[in-house]
């Protein structure tokens, strides 16, 4: 004969106590990453450039909003500042990962890219040099992103892409496209990278828009829509003020249904 063996069951009070155990872990876990988030997000707004340089011919406008889960906050950047020729300087990016690292990362990035611009005005030096100074970080994140640099004697714009979306522009009289110009690898994959230069000029009625591809990309939302929505806002409000238009441009994101963060840099003609 078998017999068998019958566990005896747990008194209420030994259930009620590790129900309480695994209660409380679960909320210092979620406390935990509550506060990850929150700390990502800080260091982020915390780094951004709280205004942007104008020259006379120039104005320019920025928006960031965190992902759409808050789930998601960290890498994308926008920026902006002087270079010692006179000329101004614009960057946007997206650092690899959604975490405190990566708004860290964000940051050094942003300070190398200052740095090496100091010593070059050419875009895409600023972007080979900056790329070979995080590979002899050896952190293990890469990033994308374009750089941008105005001239307001001339109105060129020269730009270089390190794996980055696309710059969209629109002229008030409904012309607008997609510069499709060649760029390089993510910055801090490959050492020794280049980065094609590009030469364009600033409609004098309208728009260049710097994106990231938190506002044109979803769950259900490729890239190549994404940019045709911010061509066709773009082209509406080439005339507007850039400030306006940039606030037009980020509900894109909205949208789109976005899980990673956003941010946008137009810069219009005045």
């Amino acid at each position: 004969m078998f017999r068998h063996r019958f566990r005896r069951p747990l008194k209420a009070d030994t259930l009620l106590s590790e129900l309480n155990r695994l209660t409380t872990q679960a909320l210092e876990r979620t406390e935990l990453h509550r506060a990850r988030l929150e700390l990502a997000e800080v260091l982020q707004r915390e780094m951004l450039p709280g205004c942007l340089p104008e020259v006379p011919g120039l104005r320019a406008a920025a928006r960031y909003a965190p992902a759409r889960s808050g789930l998601d906050i960290g890498g994308d950047w926008y920026d902006a500042f002087r270079l010692p020729d006179g000329s101004l300087a614009f960057s946007v990016g997206d650092v690899q990962g959604h975490d405190v690292e990566a708004a860290a990362f964000m940051g050094q990035i942003r300070i190398g890219l200052r740095a090496v611009a100091a010593f070059t005005t050419d875009p895409g030096e600023v972007l080979s040099r900056t790329n070979d100074l995080l590979m002899s970080m050896d952190c293990g994140l890469f990033a994308t992103c374009s750089f941008l640099r105005f001239d307001p004697a001339t109105g060129e714009v020269l730009t270089a892409r390190a794996g980055h979306v696309p710059t969209v522009w629109a002229a008030v009289d409904g012309r607008g496209g997609i510069i499709e110009d060649e760029g390089g690898v993510p910055l801090g994959v490959v050492a020794g990278a280049s980065f094609p230069v590009t030469c364009h000029r600033l409609p004098a009625q309208g728009v260049i828009v710097m994106v990231t591809d938190g506002v044109l990309e979803g769950p259900a939302f490729p890239i190549e829509s994404g940019l045709q929505q911010v061509l066709a806002i773009a082209r509406a409000g080439a005339g507007s003020d850039p400030d306006v238009l940039a606030a037009r441009i980020i509900e894109v994101a909205e949208l789109t249904g976005h899980t990673d963060d956003a941010a946008v840099l137009v810069l219009g003609a005045s």
